[in-house]
C-alpha cells in the first residue's frame, strides 16, 4: 500500500535550499546522513491537469490566508516573483527558492482534499 509521497526538488544551490526549507519555513526534518535533509511537509495533495505542451510538475504550497503568509515571509526576506492574484479556484502568487527554483503559494477557494 502506498504511504505517502516524496517531492524532490533539483536545485542549484541544494544547500541554500535547504536551509531555506530549515530555516524560514521551519519544516521539521531528518538527516538522512551527510546532510541530505528530508523535511516533513504539510498535508499535501495531488491534481492532474491537461496540456498540449510540455508535460511538467509544478510546487505550491497551501496557506489558510495568503495575504497573512506573504507579510511573514517577507518578513523573513521572502522576496514574491509575483503580486497575489485572485482567481477562480484561489488566491495565488509566487516566490524563488536561493537555488532559484520558483515555489507557488495560494489561498485555495475550492475543497480541499488534505481534509479527507
Amino acid at each position: 500500500m502506498i504511504t505517502g509521497g516524496h517531492v524532490v526538488i533539483h536545485s542549484r544551490d541544494a544547500e541554500a535550499d535547504r536551509a531555506f526549507l530549515r530555516d524560514v519555513l521551519e519544516y521539521p526534518y531528518v538527516d538522512a546522513g551527510g546532510g541530505w535533509l528530508i523535511f516533513k511537509l504539510p498535508p499535501t495533495e495531488v491534481a492532474v491537469h491537461p496540456t498540449d505542451g510540455p508535460q511538467s510538475h509544478e510546487l505550491y504550497l497551501m496557506c489558510d490566508d495568503v495575504d497573512a503568509t506573504v507579510a511573514d515571509l517577507a518578513a523573513r526576506g521572502v522576496e514574491f516573483t509575483r503580486p497575489v492574484t485572485d482567481l477562480r479556484w484561489g488566491r495565488l502568487t509566487g516566490f524563488r527558492l536561493p537555488g532559484g527554483g520558483a515555489v507557488g503559494l495560494y489561498e485555495p477557494r475550492h475543497e480541499r482534499a488534505t481534509d479527507l
